[in-house]
């Protein structure tokens, strides 16, 4: 009882109410940030730590609609990835996803919506200077070709396939648009070893649930207004 009338006489009372009423806040706070990383867990790839497809269309979303012609959408599918998974094993698999993911993170920067949207498929949207695209885009493919070193020590050759939209080139600042766009340039160039940037006759493809046809598990709907 001393040592609390002590604690009080120094304190005083409004302290002690001030930090009484301080504790459950505190205690929501706490509670609150750890609300806030489940959720951002949530919108991740576990594997690569890129942004799940809602998330990263959501962002993108916001990207395009605040920064217009600016934006570019990348579109990139790893080259043949199965063979990989088929000579080395899947746990590589994963290994070459992540580092994936990590170049592509590293690219791209900090402001831009870079997501897995699905097995060995990714997109990027993000500010890209008309002037410095065709720059920017050969130095991904670069990264991206880069070999990738495995726990147990050995490199596996990768390569990737990239394909890439502007609004000004594709006549549209719709999500849904630049990247079928993106994605149909991306076949053209499939395992060339270079960037194909698109142009409005690749927004004119044939659909596949907005998608470019060829993917497998759906059904051409039509084509692109």
């Amino acid at each position: 009882m001393d040592s609390v009338l002590h604690t009080t006489g120094r304190f005083g009372p409004r302290t002690l109410l001030i930090t009484a009423a301080a504790v459950p806040l505190t205690g929501w706070a706490v509670h609150a940030t750890v609300l806030l990383k489940q959720i951002a867990a949530k919108e991740k790839d576990p594997l690569t730590g890129l942004l799940r497809r809602d998330a990263y269309t959501a962002r993108a979303r916001r990207l395009l609609a605040r920064h217009g012609d600016k934006v570019s959408v990348v579109m990139v599918d790893a080259d043949r990835f199965k063979q990989i998974n088929d000579r080395f094993g899947h746990t590589a698999g994963d290994t070459v996803l992540a580092s994936f993911g990590a170049r592509l993170t590293a690219w791209a920067g900090p402001r831009a919506s870079v997501g897995r949207l699905g097995g060995d498929e990714f997109a990027v949207v993000l500010e890209l200077d008309a002037d410095r695209r065709a720059q920017r885009l050969e130095q991904l493919v670069r990264m991206l070709h880069t070999p990738v070193t495995l726990d147990d020590g050995r490199t596996v050759d990768v390569a990737a396939s990239v394909g890439a939209a502007a609004p000004a080139s594709v006549g549209s600042r719709d999500l849904t648009v630049l990247q079928r766009a993106a994605d149909a340039a991306l076949y053209d160039g499939k395992h060339s070893g270079r960037a194909v940037l698109a142009t409005a006759q690749h927004r004119a493809v044939a659909s596949i649930n907005g998608r470019r046809a060829g993917r497998p598990g759906t059904a051409v709907w039509g084509r692109a207004a």
